[in-house]
């Protein structure tokens, strides 16, 4: 008897192949909001150019459901000194075919951002945190992102090692909603899915083609919908509860969603939230927006 399993594997196969070939970057921007002086803002601490699309899920609701400013920080331009310039080019044109905002922390970006280079570089690393939290002070961000403590790739971990640096130098008057990211390393207590539509992975893809060198050596933009579909099947079990009934959607993005008050982080969601794409961010997180 012929498995019809077979047939379904290899539709994927040939989905993964066919998108691996689209073109790389080059695509009419998408139509950007227009923010006026004191629109709330987003900012994504990313580790590396890249990261803004990978996590980009949530980031691109707020933008589009609550006309939020998304602004991306690019806290470095990788470890390669002679792709740094072509890595900023680069990530300039993603950001601008999502409708992102960009800083650059310094020229090249910053360095050492790692667990070690906090140890055996301290007096840069005190510079870099001021650098952040200069940012921070600036921007007053409704909502901050950066990955979580666990993210297995060293660069990751410096970057949320840095943002909680950075979030204990400031007064204790600041107060934002952290959200928390994974990528290389899952996070064992998520507590946010949020879904994405398939247009949106379509246009979050289509950002990561803009990274023309990195997905040349590793077609990920073309993996990303796979990622989604298995953070669907992990999101159902860990935020909607262990045995609990499995979500009907394909795509979404994981999170841990707390808010820095008075010097620290609190929990603020009673339980794992589930937001599908049909649902307003407002109407599901009205304590946060």
């Amino acid at each position: 008897m012929d498995n019809p399993y077979r047939r379904a594997a290899e539709a994927f196969e040939r989905s993964f192949r066919d998108a691996a070939d689209l073109p790389l970057g080059g695509f009419s921007d998408l139509t950007s909001k227009q923010h006026s002086k004191d629109a709330d803002r987003v900012l994504l601490f990313s580790p590396h150019p890249d990261d803004e699309c990978i996590i980009g899920g949530l980031p691109l609701r707020l933008l589009r459901e609550e006309n939020f400013k998304v602004i991306n920080v690019a806290v470095t331009q990788g470890s390669n000194r002679q792709r740094q310039a072509e890595r900023w080019q680069e990530l300039t044109k993603a950001c601008r075919f999502l409708g992102f905002e960009l800083i650059q922390t310094r020229d090249n970006g910053l360095e050492h951002i790692s667990p070690s280079g906090k140890q055996e570089f301290p007096d840069q690393w005190s510079t870099s945190v001021t650098v952040i939290s200069r940012i921070l002070d600036e921007q007053q961000p409704a909502f901050v992102f950066f990955p979580h403590e666990e993210d297995w790739n060293s660069t990751h971990i410096g970057v949320h090692l840095l943002l909680m640096d950075a979030l204990s130098s400031m007064s204790s008057s600041f107060s934002c909603t952290v959200v928390e990211t994974e990528f290389w390393g899952a996070m064992n207590k998520p507590n946010l899915m949020i879904e994405s539509s398939v247009e949106d992975v379509a246009e979050l893809m289509a950002a990561m083609s803009y990274h023309v060198k990195e997905v040349q050596r590793n077609p990920y933009h073309a993996r990303l919908p796979a990622w989604m579909m298995d953070n669907v099947r992990r999101g159902g079990e860990i935020v909607s509860g262990q045995g609990g009934a499995a979500p009907t959607f394909t795509f979404a993005t994981l999170y841990r969603l707390r808010v820095w008050q008075e010097g620290e982080l609190k929990d603020v969601l009673d339980q794992g939230t589930v937001v599908s794409a049909s649902d307003r961010i407002s109407r599901v997180l009205p304590v946060l927006l």
